[in-house]
């Protein structure tokens, strides 16, 4: 089974990693990391940098998908080399997934249209707007698309997928070995649980994602998806 993950400039590394850790344990799985051209790709703190091993010109087929998720995702979603690629490979994969702010890539594409899939928490009014129905769960399924949450959510995709794929013993086996267990601290992880004075600072740093910037009424969204 190929595993193919994309890579762009700030990426959310987690988004990434985090999945990788767990579907690359499954047996007999073949995994690469691809990006417009191959070598080291920078995640969004800009100190972590993973090496794509494959330009995408290189990479026309998988088995299976993943999109992160990140800052960088507004560059991506009017990239038309990357959409296209998406779509080549969605084309011939068995399962087309994402985490956090990939699935609005996915949306840009054209492959979630009428979907319900999710996205960070701060990215819902846009997965809207692309057309997706979006759904505050933490790992959404529809046909073959499967979509997570936030950055830590795409370990939980992992494993629902590890599960699908391989089997529940091989899933257990996984998160065992993994030793996903998450026992935080605090209950700040959603806006339903977080303190109200958190979430005010949060987004008052910026953290939304601005439909203005990425509206797909634009000409250059719609160029992109085309």
């Amino acid at each position: 089974m190929k595993i193919a993950i994309l890579l762009y400039d700030r990426f959310t590394t987690l988004d990434a990693v985090g999945p990788y850790e767990v579907l690359g344990r499954m047996p007999g799985v073949e995994v690469v990391f691809t990006a417009a051209a191959a070598g080291p790709v920078r995640g969004d703190q800009g100190s972590l940098a993973l090496v794509a091993d494959a330009a995408l010109a290189e990479v026309t087929a998988a088995d299976l998908l993943l999109v992160p998720g990140g800052p960088g995702t507004e560059a991506v979603l009017t990239d038309p080399q990357v959409l296209d690629w998406v779509r080549e490979v969605d084309a011939g994969s068995t399962w087309t997934t994402s985490v956090c702010s990939g699935s609005l890539i996915l949306a840009a594409a054209g492959l979630l249209t009428g979907r319900r899939a999710t996205t960070h928490w701060a990215g819902h009014e846009v997965l809207a707007r692309f057309g997706a129905v979006p759904a505050e769960e933490r790992v959404v399924f529809d046909g073959k698309y499967a979509t997570a949450a936030g950055v830590s959510a795409g370990i939980d995709l992992g494993l629902h997928l590890a599960g699908l794929i391989a089997g529940d013993a091989v899933a257990q086996a996984i998160q065992l070995i993994t030793e996903y267990d998450p026992q935080p601290p605090y209950r700040a992880g959603s806006l339903a649980t977080a303190p109200t004075e958190v979430v005010a600072s949060v987004r008052a740093a910026g953290i939304e994602v601005d439909p203005a910037l990425i509206d797909p009424a634009s000409p250059l969204a719609a160029a992109a998806r085309a």
